[in-house]
């Protein structure tokens, strides 16, 4: 008989993965939900989310459908008081969830969509920490993974508008993990997917064949490997291939 923990290293395991409505979230999603987690799939997509939930439910998985909008007010807290109240605990938090601004020089930004790209990319994702600390603490071995880009450490021309969001995500998750580090066993890591085949990269790079980079599901199996491991706080992956 096989052994169930090497089949599902993750079960029991409560997660959340936002922006898995789609893309590289919904990939994740689904890796974590045969690892054994019960997951918790967020976006504004219902129709999305269902799909990525009966992926999920085909492959013998557990999940729950939260549809929502990070950016609304309270709506962060509304989730993290429903975990709360049916877990009391959260294992897993996959920030995935981002918003790419039109692509532009710096003095021709569009104060609009700048202003989004900083509440999802950002605001959001401090409210998202800020919620789910005492949840990932009481957990005692919370971990949790933001997706990143390149242009954050490595400013890109007209990029500005998306690069500076996600500079500003990694100083904010570094300082997390650095603050939580030996409180509660919680674990920060950032990924950097790389070139992978999803609606945000054609949004990028209109001209592309999307045949000619991976697909979501390499770095899903990424993340839910490396969480079925351990890392330390400060843990940057790149995944190329």
């Amino acid at each position: 008989m096989s052994d169930n923990s090497e089949a599902q290293p993750l079960a029991g395991r409560i997660a959340l993965v936002t922006g898995s409505s789609h893309g590289i979230g919904a990939a994740t999603a689904l890796e974590l939900a045969k690892a054994g987690a019960h997951v918790v799939l967020t976006g504004r997509d219902v129709k999305a989310l269902e799909a990525v939930e009966d992926a999920i439910h085909s492959v013998g998985g557990q999940s729950t459908i939260a549809p929502l909008d990070l950016t609304e007010n309270d709506s962060i807290a509304r989730l993290a008081s429903a975990i709360a109240s049916r877990w009391e605990k959260l294992d897993i938090l996959v920030m995935s969830a981002a918003y790419l601004p039109m692509l532009t020089p710096v003095t021709q930004i569009d104060p609009k969509q700048f202003n989004q790209a900083i509440m999802t990319n950002l605001l959001a994702a401090q409210a998202l920490l800020a919620a789910f600390d005492p949840l990932l603490k009481r957990s005692g071995i919370g971990r949790v993974v933001g997706l990143t880009s390149s242009v954050g450490l490595q400013p890109r021309a007209f990029w500005a508008a998306y690069g500076t969001t996600k500079a500003a995500f990694e100083s904010l998750l570094d300082s997390y993990g650095q603050e939580v580090e030996k409180i509660g066993g919680v674990r920060v890591a950032l990924v950097d997917p790389g070139a992978t085949r999803t609606k945000m990269r054609a949004k990028a790079y209109p001209g592309e064949d999307p045949q000619t980079v991976k697909e979501a599901a390499v770095v899903g199996r990424h993340i839910a490997a490396m969480l079925a491991q351990d890392f330390p706080t400060g843990h940057r992956a790149r995944i190329d291939g």
